[in-house]
């Protein structure tokens, strides 16, 4: 693994951070998660797309630069950098988009793609459902064939739908042949949220944003074309959402990187000011040792990333490692915010940014598969561990 940059990379590096330092929004931006901070954001990532900047990674054709994953690091190092937030379209491009090219038709990518990276179309994922949680092949939505209208009708609750509330479309899994085992029968379908027979719901999540939904489904009607993959066969394209959800794309060290840049600040403005934080139970080492660890686990992270990228662009395709991946960015992610708060002591109430950083946080171990679920994926596909 070679981690020095090329010349091409670090021109690419400066022509990125010029261009957002020239364009960025006025910051703090508000809460992308809520009716009135969503339309902002949107419009934002519009004039990221508008500049080419908005999915780098991809081919011409569809709004991208044709950019290798190098460059797409450091486009997200840069981004965070200059203390820009985490994107509102990021469920398409970062989930969805990565199984539209390994799995939809030339027809689908036509007319998904270039849409989904200019923010005309904004997704949300349909996985959770009432009284399944992290059991995605306990699913109950189901999917009727209707042969008169060549496609499908779905019903059923989607529930915990980050960002639904805003969305125009969503995707997920229904299942298609009630008789099949767990795993198949599985359909994995692309759904208009306009569409007769769906209600969106919003639900406050625990800062008071908007920024989940219930979905509810009665016999809303899917042709053909919106079917990503074969019929009955989605938990293979499903298992492909969820290792980029887990990996590489969702989050980028990048946005770690940036937010241990700001600790280590916040430290040496506390220190300087002589108000050092008492620690909490749950940080036994001195603040200082717990802020060089998070500085330590944000690198790590860095380099297993690093290492992740060289082996796909060998042409390894990403496997049941991303669940290491994911418990390690999200068990960090409290970290970063624990030590802040234990840094603020008495005033981490009145600071903004790191008490809603700390709240978001918590979900971390809990979306994008429970880190419960993540260990045992780990276990038995990574170490090759029995089950009891």
């Amino acid at each position: 693994m070679d981690l020095t940059y090329t010349p091409g990379e670090e021109a690419f590096r400066a022509e990125v951070a010029e261009w957002l330092a020239a364009n960025k929004p006025a910051l703090p931006m508000p809460p992308g998660d809520t009716a009135e901070g969503f339309p902002v954001h949107r419009a934002w990532e519009r004039m990221l797309f508008e500049a080419g900047w908005a999915v780098v990674s991809w081919p011409a054709a569809y709004g991208g630069r044709d950019a290798s994953l190098w460059e797409w690091l450091i486009f997200e190092e840069e981004y965070y950098r200059a203390g820009l937030p985490q994107r509102v379209a990021q469920n398409g491009i970062f989930l969805l988009a990565p199984t539209v090219f390994e799995f939809g038709t030339p027809e689908q990518k036509d007319r998904i793609l270039p849409r989904m990276a200019g923010v005309e179309d904004m997704w949300c994922q349909g996985w959770s459902e009432p009284n399944v949680g992290s059991d995605l092949a306990g699913i109950q939505s189901r999917g009727v064939r209707d042969e008169a209208g060549g496609g499908w009708l779905l019903s059923g609750q989607k529930t915990w739908t980050t960002r639904g509330a805003f969305c125009s479309h969503l995707f997920g899994l229904f299942r298609t042949d009630p008789e099949a085992e767990r795993h198949r029968g599985l359909t994995y379908f692309l759904v208009d949220l306009a569409s007769p027979g769906v209600t969106v719901r919003p639900v406050a999540k625990f800062d008071g944003d908007a920024g989940f939904a219930e979905v509810f489904l009665d016999d809303v009607f899917v042709s053909d074309s919106d079917v990503l993959g074969e019929v009955n066969r989605g938990w293979e394209v499903a298992m492909a959402t969820t290792g980029s959800e887990r990996g590489l794309s969702l989050r980028s060290p990048g946005r770690f990187l940036a937010v241990v840049d700001r600790l280590v600040d916040l430290y040496r403005e506390r220190v300087s000011a002589g108000r050092i934080g008492e620690i909490p139970g749950s940080l036994t080492a001195p603040l200082a040792d717990q802020v060089a660890d998070c500085w330590m686990e944000a690198q790590a992270y860095k380099l297993a990333t690093d290492m992740m990228v060289t082996r796909l662009a060998s042409g390894e395709k990403p496997g049941p490692e991303s669940s290491l991946n994911k418990v390690f960015w999200s068990e960090m992610d409290i970290h970063l915010h624990e030590t802040a708060l234990a840094l603020l002591g008495d005033e981490a109430c009145l600071e903004g940014p790191w008490m809603k950083g700390y709240q978001f946080s918590l979900s971390g171990p809990i979306y994008a598969g429970t880190n419960e679920i993540q260990r045992n994926i780990i276990a038995e596909r990574v170490l090759g561990l029995p089950r009891k």
